[in-house]
């Protein structure tokens, strides 16, 4: 957890960091018009300015971290109250019709059908990759809790179906701080403190270990907490990167599942800022793109050139001040075609940057500095930040989730009748969120 102290109104904010996941339906489905929302354009298509389409779900327990389930029919969301809650995106829509004599659907504060209630604060969670409600034996989830083992959850009713437990040296459960299936999910990929630990899903228990750094004194390797996992989408590539929270030059490396931790290559760049979130083009597998802590810009390295400066910087500010961020995580997402990224800010407007803008006089093979891109277009979305924006892959929708706790301290009078000595004391009020909702964006 983190914060930052507002001047104006004096008072601490402290910043949650989180994500939302869901997934995208076959054409068979019937709610295939529904979930993980992707811009699909023609190559000579342009961006048009969006309208919100669904009406804001506040709650004061919403946090920042949401994921797609991969089918596009439900959002998995990670509350504050150490809660997973399920819902259908359909019921988010305006033209959506209220169930006939439902008095309490107008007061209702999220659309929830499924709440999960966990033993201790939520550190992440990832959906299989195949998770479609379709298709029970796949419909489950894996989750990253406070000292306890990585469970696989079933996303209808919340029942354990296995357990994955990480123990370091004093035998105690250590939860991941990033996870990732392989692409065809036979694996699941955790990582913690200078490693990853790699499980079988099929065989329930404890799984080989990875270390990315010899020891603790080397300064060989990628050292620190292992912050972001992302898979290579190519089915012919076994390839993946780890990222770190340590804030040096080289905390993103490229390691193969038949090399182990031996990595192929480290990543280059002059932001000395922890990594916060790792993605792959889908429609362009040799294109990594990565988030920063406390850092607006998205670096993107080519895979097939020079990997010890990024090709392209995407900017959505042209200043380049970094006292204002906090170490709240904003997940970015790019389109299903690989054309449009999408990433929100701590100021509440929706950055959308085209990816094969510019491409004229670009030399991937012999470039000397990154080409810095600014946003194709930016509008305000909500009053707080933003932390996490993704598409919807079957239509031009947008999700957007924001919120930030704020705490305020207040002075108490506490007197003393022998001493006459007045002392005050401070007293810590529950945190409140100025903008925690989710909208529906069409363009």
């Amino acid at each position: 957890m983190n914060t930052h102290v507002d001047d104006n109104a004096g008072r601490a904010a402290y910043v949650v960091s989180s994500s939302i996941q869901y997934f995208t339906t076959s054409p068979s489905s019937r709610n295939h018009t529904i979930m993980r929302f992707t811009i699909q354009l023609r190559s000579n298509s342009k961006m048009v300015g969006p309208r919100c389409i669904s009406k804001p779900v506040r709650s004061q327990m919403l946090k920042d971290n949401y994921y797609r389930c991969p089918d596009g029919s439900l959002v998995l969301t990670q509350c504050e109250d150490r809660t997973y809650r399920m819902m259908r995106f359909s019921s988010l829509h305006l033209n959506e019709p209220s169930p006939v004599g439902d008095s309490t659907s107008s007061s209702r504060s999220t659309p929830t059908f499924l709440t999960l209630q966990q033993p201790a604060p939520i550190v992440d969670f990832l959906w299989y990759p195949t998770a479609s409600p379709e298709i029970p034996a796949s419909f489950c989830f894996a989750s990253s809790v406070r000292d306890s083992p990585v469970k696989l959850l079933d996303a209808s009713n919340g029942r354990l179906r296995a357990s994955y437990p990480i123990i370091d040296h004093v035998e105690r459960f250590v939860a991941p701080q990033s996870m990732a299936f392989n692409p065809y999910g036979t694996r699941l990929y955790c990582g913690f403190e200078n490693a990853i630990e790699v499980f079988n899903v099929s065989q329930p228990g404890e799984g080989s270990r990875l270390m990315t750094t010899p020891n603790k004194q080397s300064k060989d390797g990628l050292k620190g907490i292992i912050s972001a996992l992302a898979f290579c989408p190519s089915y012919g590539s076994d390839y993946f990167v780890a990222g770190s929270l340590t804030p040096n030059k080289s905390n993103v490396a490229v390691f193969s599942e038949t090399r182990g931790e031996i990595p192929v290559m480290f990543l280059g760049s002059d932001f000395r800022a922890g990594i916060t979130q790792l993605m792959f083009n889908p429609m362009r597998p040799h294109l990594l793109y990565a988030s920063f802590r406390r850092r607006t810009e998205i670096l993107c390295w080519d895979l097939r050139t020079r990997v010890d400066i990024p090709w392209k910087i995407y900017s959505s500010s042209h200043r380049e001040t970094t006292e204002d961020l906090t170490n709240q995580k904003r997940r970015f997402d790019v389109d299903i075609s690989g054309r449009w990224l999408t990433i929100g800010g701590q100021n509440g407007v929706i950055s959308i940057f085209d990816l094969n803008e510019p491409e004229d006089g670009i030399d991937q093979q012999y470039y000397e500095e990154p080409v810095r891109v600014f946003p194709s277009l930016a509008f305000e979305a909500h009053k707080d930040s933003i932390t996490n924006t993704t598409f919807r892959p079957t239509s031009s929708h947008l999700l957007s989730i924001s919120g930030s706790r704020y705490f305020s301290v207040e002075d108490v009078e506490d007197s003393n009748e022998e001493d006459d000595i007045i002392r005050f004391k401070r007293t810590r009020r529950e945190p409140v969120v100025k903008d925690g909702s989710i909208k529906l964006w069409k363009f």
